[in-house]
């Protein structure tokens, strides 16, 4: 058996908008989230709002993101989104309370799948749990549930879930350390 990309057939799934919506988003997206020239993260919560993300209090959105479907997208309270970080969300994305999502980070949704012929799309959904940091440059892959305040170091590859309060590395990542959080003086 060889690929056979004629037969990819995709059919089967729906981003969750009509193409009108669709079409609007990505305009939308083009000039205020992945243009790098508009830091007012304020007015991009509206407008992700507006096209049926959930995004909590105190949200941080940093120039040049791209997110592919605002409405199979939950962000918490005080969480921060880096600059160039992509949210390619064909299936839900949830992100917890004060999550850190670092500049350069990638969020798949998904993939291919290499066995079949017509290299058949699959998705699955991502969790960030409250207190989780993306480091920059790294990549969460689909299906993937990151634990309450677990850590994946710069540049790292997320292929499979991670523990609460693990610090994981490499490529695919894995656990290194335990994360302690001091305590804070006043």
């Amino acid at each position: 058996m060889k690929t056979d990309l004629g037969k990819f057939d995709n059919s089967w799934y729906h981003p969750g908008r009509p193409a009108l919506v669709r079409a609007l988003w990505y305009l939308t997206n083009a000039l205020f989230f992945i243009n790098p020239l508009f830091p007012f993260s304020g007015f991009k919560v509206f407008l992700l709002r507006l096209f049926g993300a959930k995004i909590g209090r105190h949200a941080v959105i940093k120039p040049g993101i791209n997110i592919k479907y605002p409405w199979r997208l939950r962000a918490g309270d005080h969480c921060w989104i880096g600059e160039k970080v992509w949210i390619d969300n064909l299936a839900d994305v949830e992100i917890g309370d004060h999550v850190c999502i670092s500049q350069g980070a990638y969020l798949l949704t998904g993939n291919h799948d290499y066995k079949k012929p017509a290299f058949d799309l699959i998705t699955g959904p991502i969790m960030l749990e409250d207190g989780v940091w993306i480091g920059a440059g790294s990549i969460v892959c689909p299906g993937v549930a990151c634990r309450s305040h677990a850590v994946l170091c710069a540049g790292s590859v997320a292929t499979k879930s991670l523990n609460a309060f693990g610090v994981y590395q490499g490529n695919p990542a894995v656990k290194v350390r335990e994360r302690t959080i001091a305590n804070r003086k006043s």
